[in-house]
């Protein structure tokens, strides 16, 4: 009987899972509270990073302060509700890098409204900054993956907030957008497996950020949400950063598909 085990060479082939060296990574959203920390992750590891958002000024200074630290980064504007702006931003990156080997979308609003008060213009600029733009970013640097046929990644940046639904706060858009990313990366995910480009998603829990500050400052909201994450505390962006690298890097090549809740433990309690 023919031996039909692998043989691995443990050493150079494990060397690697993490390492994106020579790899260009599109980081839509990346000068954001999360954002920020998944680019500089992505570059400590050896990734040439483009970094975009609609405030040209912020993705230059971001990418500056990378160079600086004496890694490769670039930024560009970018609006995601126009689609015409989208694939002109992943033409961008192709130009200035010469491929899009990842696609990490960092890119994410939420406007606070009760059910009984959510107005058509909030829902839907919710709707294009969270869903829409996913959708169509995805779409754009695939074109570029699959026209390479080198394979690639996507992540997205979601929320627990695609699993669970939270109590006496107005969150209908935004879970309704996060819940709808979840099936767009599993669908996506089986359409772009033949090309050899896996689809995933980082979901965390209330992170430390900006965007939240006004939601910390209530100490019984805080509190509250303190008792019911199992670890007892909130996340930290650089939480997030090792999760999003592993779905970025070789070490997740037969993972797809699949949403990865960063929470402290909360989807596995309640």
């Amino acid at each position: 009987m023919n031996d039909i085990t692998p043989r691995i060479d443990f050493q150079n082939e494990l060397s690697g899972l993490f390492d994106l060296s020579g790899q260009v990574a599109f980081v839509p959203g990346g000068y954001g509270g999360i954002g920020e920390a998944i680019a500089w992750g992505l570059a400590l590891s050896g990734a040439k990073v483009m970094i975009a958002g609609r405030d040209r000024e912020k993705a230059e200074t971001l990418a500056a302060q990378i160079c600086e630290a004496g890694y490769e980064a670039q930024g560009i504007a970018v609006d995601v509700t126009s689609v015409a702006d989208i694939d002109r931003a992943a033409g961008d990156v192709v130009r200035a890098f010469g491929a899009i080997d990842i696609l990490m979308n960092c890119v994410g609003t939420q406007k606070e409204q009760l059910l009984l008060d959510v107005t058509e213009e909030a829902f839907d600029e919710v709707y294009q900054v969270n869903l829409k733009s996913a959708m169509f970013l995805a779409q754009s640097v695939a074109k570029h993956q699959v026209a390479s046929g080198t394979g690639g990644k996507q992540v997205h940046l979601l929320s627990v907030r695609s699993q669970l639904g939270i109590r006496d706060r107005g969150y209908s858009a935004y879970c309704a957008t996060k819940g709808g990313m979840v099936m767009l990366i599993k669908q996506h995910a089986m359409e772009l497996a033949p090309k050899g480009i896996t689809v995933n998603g980082v979901a965390p829990t209330f992170v430390y950020t900006e965007m939240i500050c006004h939601v910390m400052e209530n100490d019984t909201f805080r509190q509250g949400l303190l008792d019911r994450i199992p670890l007892g505390r909130i996340a930290d962006p650089k939480d997030v950063v090792g999760p999003a690298l592993f779905f970025c890097a070789p070490a997740s090549g037969f993972v797809t598909g699949q949403t990865m809740y960063v929470d402290g433990g909360i989807t596995s309690s309640q």
